[in-house]
């Protein structure tokens, strides 16, 4: 995923944050905001120390929430800014789990309509 698709400023972060639009399932909760006249989509992911307490755990599962982004990039509208914050539920999810609970708390979200 490009680096143009992702927030990264803390600013940012909490913009989406107070904007208090989420939806959750176990593994994720999903924030969202609307940004009109907006090229792309952008997306910050957080994966906190109470999912794993090793970076090498948390880096592994944003590689894969990541990927599942990737995958669904033609899917995702454009005019928003969303967060995908993990839960210490997925610690020890392997890639299809991270894949099908994304998807899900996505479409609990209605960004993804499939």
């Amino acid at each position: 995923m490009r680096k143009k698709y992702r927030i990264k400023k803390e600013q940012e972060f909490q913009t989406v944050y107070q904007g208090k639009n989420s939806c959750a399932n176990r593994a994720f909760v999903i924030y969202q905001m609307s940004k009109p006249n907006q090229k792309h989509f952008r997306v910050g992911i957080s994966v906190g120390k109470k999912v794993g307490h090793h970076a090498v755990v948390r880096n592994r599962l944003k590689r894969y929430i990541r990927q599942t982004l990737t995958e669904e990039l033609q899917d995702l509208p454009k005019e928003l800014d969303f967060l995908v914050i993990a839960r210490p539920y997925i610690r020890d999810f392997t890639m299809a789990e991270v894949r099908q609970n994304l998807r899900h708390a996505l479409k609990v979200a209605h960004i993804l309509e499939k």
